[in-house]
């Protein structure tokens, strides 16, 4: 699984990498951003289903891998 955030909704609200800071990291201007490669080990699947339903714009994406 991988996360992405499309920067075209992202408002800054911050709560991605409040909520999951191991997936999400914030730029020079507070947006959010993935944080590593985008993808989302086993062990954080579970704060990334909890970033994504928080977004308040759903900016944030879980994409399967095939």
């Amino acid at each position: 699984m991988k996360v992405q955030i499309d920067p075209q909704r992202c408002h800054g609200h911050g709560r991605c990498y409040d909520l999951a800071p191991g997936l999400f990291s914030e730029d020079d201007e507070g947006y959010g951003q993935v944080a590593g490669d985008s993808a989302v080990p086993p062990d954080q699947e579970h704060v990334a289903r909890l970033a994504v339903s928080n977004c308040p714009e759903r900016a944030i994406d879980l994409v399967e891998e095939a």
